[in-house]
């Protein structure tokens, strides 16, 4: 496991690769992904979302907005904004952004990995954004967004992957936060097969993030199937899913840190007071980084302290219990400040660990929000070991590097 093939990407031209490729459209505001798509024609958000540039599909039903985009894909490829590689590959993917260089395989994955097990997973999906994405693959057939999926180093890979990254890049830019990109193709029958083989023979990999993007794309697989059942093979692209593998040791993992609204009618010495059943509780001078597990920073009223959990509230057996997030959700969140569900409660703000903790504490003396939480990263090690047990990891709990940008390698299926 798992399943793997290459495949001829569609990548941006080379004269174009920093204009192409874009942030995921959830990371821009609606007034900044207008402004991108009306001056950049060449913008990968114009076969996301063409209701951006085209006031007039706003309201019309969804079949003529997938229609625009295909019109505009078919202009895309007429412009030369995308060129499709002519040999079936796996690709090198690096990345520099912030000092740190990350470099992984990209390439398909079967659907049938992810349906039967063999890609773990971590996080509980939400049906309705499956749905939306699913039917915009379907419709669509383009995959710009690959799943990233981790596992333990392999020699073979990693030898493959040194050999090619001091070769002349296919794609080479610089990306317009900064980030460097870099794209090597491996058409090489022996490696390829090579590669193929060594996947065949890993035991277990996980993913890392894209949980969404993972289910989308196995439903809109079954669906096709459902439609194609005749003619239906098992091996059509749209069997296979976009994915970037990066072992272990690539793989970074940020925290999520928690601001919340309001302590949920307590006084301050009332929420302090009910701290003490469940923490030690440290006052400190200055912010608070965690440099350990089971160290929460928070800020309230002005002072920095170190929250401390006595160890007899958690399971140090249990994968998802011991988790900081958890002791944060299961005995300040939900019994002290009423929050029960993290996913929906509006008095809930997640801040992903590039924030830094100096603009949480500038939010709460603004009084924006009334405490912030500060958490030591989720590991790799501590991922994994939830989905080896089966278990699901409370939402927002890990911020995931490397974060992909859309339109860079392309799978069509359509």
């Amino acid at each position: 496991m798992p399943c793997i093939k290459p495949f001829c990407a569609f990548m941006p031209a080379v004269s174009l690769q920093s204009l192409v490729v874009t942030r995921p459209l959830e990371n821009y505001s609606t007034g900044e992904a207008r402004l991108i798509a009306s001056e950049n024609a060449c913008s990968f958000l114009h076969l996301i979302d063409p209701e951006l540039d085209n006031p007039y599909l706003r309201g019309t039903k969804q079949e003529l907005v997938f229609k625009k985009i295909s019109e505009n894909l078919e202009g895309f490829i007429e412009h030369k904004y995308l060129d499709k590689q002519a040999d079936p590959s796996i690709y090198v993917y690096q990345v520099l952004h912030d000092g740190l260089v990350q470099t992984g395989i990209w390439t398909l994955t079967h659907i049938d990995d992810y349906l039967e097990g063999r890609i773990k997973k971590h996080e509980s999906t939400v049906e309705r954004r499956e749905k939306l994405l699913a039917d915009y693959l379907q419709q669509t057939g383009l995959d710009a967004n690959p799943v990233l999926i981790t596992y333990h180093p392999n020699a073979v890979v990693d030898g493959i992957i040194r050999q090619y990254v001091e070769l002349q890049p296919l794609l080479d830019f610089v990306f317009a936060d900064g980030s460097a990109h870099k794209v090597w193709a491996i058409s090489d029958k022996q490696d390829i097969e090579a590669i193929v083989k060594a996947f065949d023979e890993i035991p277990a990999v996980y993913i890392a993030d894209g949980h969404h993007r993972a289910a989308s794309m196995a439903k809109m697989g079954l669906q096709k199937k459902k439609l194609n059942e005749k003619k239906h093979q098992g091996t059509e692209l749209y069997n296979y899913f976009s994915t970037v593998y990066m072992n272990t040791e690539e793989v970074k993992v940020l925290e999520f840190n928690r601001l919340v609204r309001d302590i949920g009618g307590l006084s301050n010495e009332e929420f302090m007071s009910g701290l003490t059943r469940s923490f030690l509780v440290e006052m400190v001078n200055g912010p608070v980084r965690p440099d350990g597990l089971h160290r929460i920073g928070m800020y309230f009223d002005g002072q920095w302290y170190v929250l401390i959990p006595k160890p007899e509230i958690y399971d140090e057996h249990n994968p998802v219990d011991v988790l900081d997030v958890s002791i944060l959700q299961n005995f300040i969140l939900e019994p002290l400040l009423k929050i029960k569900d993290p996913r929906t409660d509006a008095r809930l703000t997640f801040e992903g660990g590039r924030t830094p903790v100096s603009d949480l504490q500038i939010k709460v003396d603004n009084g924006l929000f009334a405490v912030a939480f500060v958490l030591y990263p989720t590991s790799v090690s501590q991922v994994i070991a939830v989905a080896d047990a089966g278990g699901v990891m409370p939402p927002k709990s890990t911020w995931v590097e490397p974060k992909f940008l859309v339109g860079l390698l392309t799978s069509y299926f359509n």
